[in-house]
Order: structure tokens, then sequence, then C-alpha cells
């Protein structure tokens, strides 16, 4: 029902298979409406021509519906109240929960200016080997898991969101089934850490486009913890890819001209907005992002895995080891560009040489397994690599493996040891007589 005093139009002008056109003034972008009932939101303003995109599409909406504009763009209320909470696109509780008081704040604001942030230098620890060994997270830092779509993707964000030594993880999702909910709501329940998990979440049942407005909805409620409490905040949203899908579906159904792979010209700055707000502040505070993005047939050229590589600092990227029937995280396509910043400082002096040495010698297996592939004769050496490969995949990368950073050095040194000489593994010699295991 509309308030007093607020204007409706009952005159559209143009209808599209997502979007209406409407004549009116005093109307601000991104300002939420209703059309026949229907939530819609401000997408584009030519003079007074006012076209809105409409959440739950067009069909039924006759020419004379209903027009309600709210004055107001999408907005969550923020408060220790979301602690433990699982919403909607739009914010609305869907645990049986009551709604939330706090203050109302815009969703999708600016990023912060890059004069206010301080260099990542902050560990954070996930237990996973994969990425604490050698690809350590830095608070601050934004980063996507590349997997194709049958890797566990969202176990491991589970994972990581469990073991993740932050304050408070924001889990957005986008695209995700019923099966997939219930899931992260199982294991967050089951592991009694609800008090610090806040999620967001659009499933396969919802309307594609809603998936548009999740990240903002993380991202304010990250800002808010980071910002006003000064906590540490670790954002995990998947899958991005499927955010991406929804904004390919609202620029054609706008009739743009697509780009690449039949995305809108405008994705490169649409998935910066998201990224760029991670962030570590002066006062402590941090926004550190890790994002999955689902590969097409493992094609990384694709558009969104493409762009994303351009934005944030690096990335984590699954595979199976079909030698040990384990998902990994790929020592060689895996990459974090700020991993410098806290190895062997916030870690213990050991972990670059360990880690440089381990992934030395896992490639030279790498090497070795082409060879026999091809027919050729294995040395001593070249039959000990494979060997570690294995160990070092099973016992170290598998995302099951549950370490914390220490044990992994320590692990890591007591499989250099089991399958290498001292002198095979190029490392300083004051380490190797502090660390080698007799």
């Amino acid at each position: 029902m509309a308030k007093a005093f607020q204007k409706i139009y009952t005159k559209i002008t143009q209808v599209t298979k997502a979007t209406c056109t409407v004549k009116a003034t005093d109307v601000g972008y991104d300002e939420l409406a209703t059309v026949e009932g229907k939530l819609a939101q401000v997408v584009k303003i030519i003079e007074d021509e006012v076209t809105l995109q409409i959440f739950e599409g067009t069909e039924g909406i006759p020419t004379n519906a209903e027009v309600i504009f709210m004055g107001k763009s999408p907005s969550l209320k923020v408060s220790d109240q979301l602690a433990g909470r699982f919403f909607n696109a739009y914010g609305d509780p869907i645990d049986g929960g009551p709604v939330p008081e706090g203050e109302e704040r815009a969703i999708g604001g600016p990023s912060v200016n890059p004069v206010r942030r301080e260099q990542p230098s902050e560990l954070i620890a996930t237990g996973i080997a994969g990425i604490d060994l050698n690809n350590t997270l830095v608070s601050g830092q934004k980063i996507p898991f590349f997997a194709d779509p049958d890797q566990p993707f969202n176990q491991v964000m589970a994972t990581v969101a469990l073991r993740a030594e932050t304050d408070k993880i924001i889990l957005g999702g986008m695209g995700m089934t019923n099966d997939d909910y219930l899931y992260f709501k199982k294991v967050f329940s089951n592991a009694g850490a609800l008090d610090r998990i806040i999620s967001f979440m659009n499933t396969t049942e919802d309307p594609a486009v809603e998936r548009l407005l999740v990240p903002d909805m993380a991202l304010t409620a990250a800002e808010y913890f980071a910002v006003d409490k000064n906590e540490k905040v670790l954002v995990l949203l998947t899958d991005m890819t499927s955010y991406a899908d929804a904004l390919s579906i609202v620029s054609n159904r706008m009739d743009q001209i697509p780009s690449k792979d039949s995305m809108p010209g405008s994705l490169y700055s649409d998935l910066a907005k998201i990224y760029e707000k991670a962030a570590q502040f002066p006062s402590g505070g941090s926004i550190t992002i890790v994002a999955v993005t689902t590969l097409s047939g493992g094609d990384i050229t694709h558009a969104v895995p493409d762009n994303t590589g351009y934005i944030t600092e690096g990335q984590l990227f699954l595979r199976l080891d079909s030698d040990v029937g384990k998902v990994i995280v790929d020592p060689f396509r895996s990459l974090s560009r700020l991993k410098q910043n806290v190895q062997g400082k916030k870690t213990r002096e050991d972990h670059p040489q360990v880690m440089n040495a381990a992934v030395r010698l896992y490639a030279d297996a790498a090497n070795a397994k082409t060879k026999q592939e091809n027919g050729f004769d294995l040395t001593d050496y070249d039959t000990r690599t494979l060997s570690f490969a294995k160990d070092y995949s099973r016992e170290l990368m598998a995302i099951d493996v549950n370490l914390n950073s220490v044990e992994m050095l320590d692990k890591t040194w007591e499989l250099l040891s089991e399958h290498f000489k001292p002198s095979e593994v190029n490392m300083k010699q004051e380490l190797v007589d502090q660390y080698w295991k007799k």
C-alpha cells in the first residue's frame, strides 16, 4: 500500500523481458520501487524517462500498472543482531528469527579511499595447507578460488569459514541449490560457530537478478563490523560466475550490446566494485574477500575469470589429483601476491624456504611423471620425487587436511627428510641443521 505523499505513476511507456519504462521526476538512480506489487529498481534515467528493472520479471505487467517509488535505494539494518543469522538478497530473515534492529545503511556504496588503507600485513590462517603453506592469505586481500563446477568448492568455503582465525565470517551465496543452503546451515549450526557467521543467500528458486544484491548486502555488513567495530572480517562469496550470469541476463534483456562470452561491457567495473571493498584499515579492522569463480570446462580465458585475475591479488586453483584421489589446492596454478608480507614474518622463519623447496621438488615430480608416461627410464631421484609428490598431495595439499602453520612446516620437513638428502633440497644450511628430521 502506498504511503501518504508517495508519487504513483500508472502509465508505462515500454515493457521488455526484465524492465519497464515510465515518465517520472525526482527519482534517484538505484532507487527501489514497486510495479504492480513487484519489487523493482531504477537502472537508467534519461531526462524524465526512468527505466526500472523488475526482479521477478515483467510477465503480467500491464501498461497501466501502478508504479510506486520508495524514495530510497536497497539498504540493510546493521547491528550486532546480524550475527548468526541467515538472510535473503533483500536482507530479510529466512531462518525463522525476528527482523534485526539497527541503523539502516544503503548498500553498494563506494569503496574505501586507498589513502585510508594500510598495507595488508596480518596473517589469516585457514588450517588448509594448500592455502596457509603455499598461498598464505593476508587480511585486506582479495583472492578468488577458481574451480570446475563439479569441485567441492562450497565444502571448501564452509571449511574456511569454520577454521579461519577472524572475528566475523560473512557468506554471500548466489544461485545456490537448496541442498547447498541447508548444507551451510547444518555445518555452521553443528560446529557451534553461528555466533560469528552471517549469511546472505540467493537460491536457484529465487529470481536470478536478485543475485546482484547479495555481494552488496554482504559487504555492507562487513563494513559495519570492520569500520565501526574494528573487527577482522572475512567475506566468502560463492559463486561469482552466477553473479556474472545474472549481470548478463539483465544486460541482454535491456538490449545492451554484449561483450566477450555474452557478458556485459561493464563486467570489469561490476566485479571491481565488489573486490575493491577489501581493505586493511588503520584502526585495525579489515575486510578480506575470498570468492569462488567456477570455470566452464576449465576455461581460464573466459571473461569472468579473465577479468577477475586483473582485479584480484592472485588466485587459488582447485583440482583433483588423480594420483591420490583427493582435491588439492594446486601449487602450480595458485598464487597469493601478498603472501610475502607475512611468510617468515608472522609465521616461522623457515616458511619461505620450506615452501619454495617443496614446490620445486613437486615440479621435479611432474617432470618425472612426464618421462614415465613417455616410456623413459627413471632415475632414483625421479622415483623419490614421485613418491614425495604423492605424500605431499595426500598429507598437505588435500583440502581435507587440517593443520596449523607450525604443524604444516614440521610435516613438510618430515616429508623432505623421508625422501631426500639435505644436499638435494637447496635450503640454507642453518635451517637444515635446525629442522631436518634425523
